[in-house]
C-alpha cells in the first residue's frame, strides 16, 4: 500500500504512520518476503517520512535471517539505498549486505544503476566497506563497456532511486 501511495506520488503521512505502527506491533516479519521489504523501506524513503522504529524492525528482521540469498540484487541496493537516503544507517544491515555481496562469485546480476545505488549507500551511511567497494570497482572493470552507465551513474553525488 506505501509503495503504491509513493509511485503515485500520494502523500498521506497519516496513512504511513498507522502502517508502520502496525508493522512494528508485529511480532515477526516473517509473511514480509524480500520484495515486501525493499518496497516497504523505499516507500518511506521516498516520500521522506521518518520512521526509525520502523526502519530498525526491518533491519533486524533482515539481520536476523540466514542469508540473503532471496533477495535480488535490485532489493539489495534498493534496501541500503532506502536506509541512507532515510538517514537510518544501522551497522550490522549494511554489513550483511556487504558480506552477501562479497560473498557472490560475480556481479553480473547488478545492472548499473544497483551498482551505483549500492556504493552511494554506503558512502552517504557513513559505511565504509572497502572491500565491498573493491569488488564493485573490479566487476566494472571487467566489463566490456559501459554503455549501461549514464551520466548519474558515473558521477553519482546526489541521491538516485529505481
Amino acid at each position: 500500500t506505501v509503495w503504491a501511495f509513493e509511485e503515485a506520488e500520494v502523500s498521506h503521512p497519516a496513512l504511513f504512520e498507522k502502517i508502520a505502527d502496525h508493522i512494528i506491533a508485529l511480532d515477526k516479519l516473517n509473511d514480509f518476503n524480500s520484495q515486501a521489504l525493499d518496497n516497504t523501506v523505499w516507500a518511506y524513503a521516498m516520500a521522506e517520512i521518518s520512521h526509525p522504529a520502523l526502519f530498525k524492525k526491518v533491519a533486524n528482521h533482515i539481520v536476523a535471517l540466514g542469508h540473503l540469498n532471496d533477495f535480488v540484487s535490485q532489493e539489495l541496493s534498493n534496501t541500503v539505498w532506502a536506509f541512507a537516503k532515510a538517514q537510518e544507517s544501522h551497522q550490522q544491515l549494511f554489513d550483511k549486505v556487504a558480506n552477501h555481496i562479497l560473498s557472490l562469485d560475480n556481479l553480473h546480476s547488478f545492472d548499473s544503476q544497483a551498482l551505483a545505488n549500492t556504493v552511494w549507500a554506503f558512502a552517504k551511511a557513513g559505511q565504509p566497506h572497502p572491500r565491498l567497494f573493491e569488488k564493485i570497482a573490479d566487476h566494472i572493470l571487467s566489463l566490456d563497456n559501459l554503455h549501461s552507465f549514464d551520466s548519474k551513474n558515473c558521477a553519482q553525488k546526489d541521491s538516485l532511486h529505481n
